[in-house]
């Protein structure tokens, strides 16, 4: 394993399949000329349905892996693995900056108006004790309806993105949130954002849709020190199909360039 004196040439970024794509894409914009390596745990997707105990397992082996390729720093874009996981990753490798993914608690109670705050998750990220603290320690008071959506992770993750089955899954899971009339929903797993319209139509247009991918991009950015590396980078890794990974992001990030290869210790 890679130790702390090694060159730190990467950001290590990881989630279970392609939603930590939003933070990517995020991080690229913001450090142009920095070097990435992203890890799709497509084999494993989706976290959701999975056992704290095998979340945590995972996160493990991938940040491992992370930082034995020279991350100096490793960004969890998964909210499930970072519910399950992240104090573990922490506690395993202190000297490590690592960066968690969580919904934004804090400014949906800034951004309501009537108190009451919608969150979509995987039911993993629903049921955790992690969200729980979280919700008490930052609703100040406001009302939060926790909303598990099984299913839509799957459906993204085929990249099913506009489908009249994934339309229907997704207003099923918003029906309590338009019963409890919610003003504000937080997005709160990374797959999320890539049908933010779908999950705005059957919200309505007055409630306010709030994204973490930017804010957990922008905790990197704080926290990274560039080598004197110029050369900027990407390499991308999955335990499941590079083929089709490959496919899924140029169909859906335009990115034709890509070049996925598979991780053997996934095996």
């Amino acid at each position: 394993m890679q130790t702390d004196s090694s060159p730190h040439r990467e950001i290590g970024v990881f989630d279970s399949g392609v939603g930590g794509f939003t933070v990517l894409r995020e991080l690229r914009a913001l450090l142009p000329t920095a070097r990435f390596r992203y890890l799709a745990d497509t084999a494993y997707a989706p976290y959701g349905g999975r056992s704290p105990e095998e979340i945590r397992a995972r996160s493990l082996a991938i940040t491992a892996h992370l930082i034995d390729c020279g991350a100096g720093l490793v960004v969890n874009a998964c909210n499930t693995a970072t519910a399950h996981a992240i104090d573990a990753m922490r506690e395993r490798w202190p000297n490590v900056p690592i960066v968690g993914t969580e919904p934004g608690i804090k400014p949906a109670v800034a951004a309501t108006r009537n108190g009451r705050i919608g969150l979509l998750a995987t039911p993993a990220t629903a049921a955790s004790a992690r969200l729980r603290a979280l919700i008490a320690r930052h609703a100040n008071g406001q009302q939060v309806i926790v909303q598990g959506c099984p299913g839509i992770v799957d459906r993204i993750e085929a990249g099913d993105l506009d489908s009249a089955e994934l339309r229907a899954l997704v207003a099923h899971h918003c029906e309590q949130l338009r019963a409890a009339g919610v003003d504000t929903a937080l997005l709160g797993c990374t797959h999320y954002p890539l049908i933010e319209a779908l999950w705005q139509a059957e919200l309505g247009p007055t409630v306010k849709l709030l994204r973490i991918e930017t804010a957990v991009a922008r905790r990197a950015v704080d926290l990274w020190v560039p080598t004197a590396d110029p050369a900027p980078d990407l390499q991308i890794e999955t335990s499941g199909d590079p083929l089709a990974l490959r496919g899924w992001i140029r169909r859906v990030l335009g990115w034709h360039d890509a070049d996925v290869r598979h991780w053997p210790a996934a095996r």
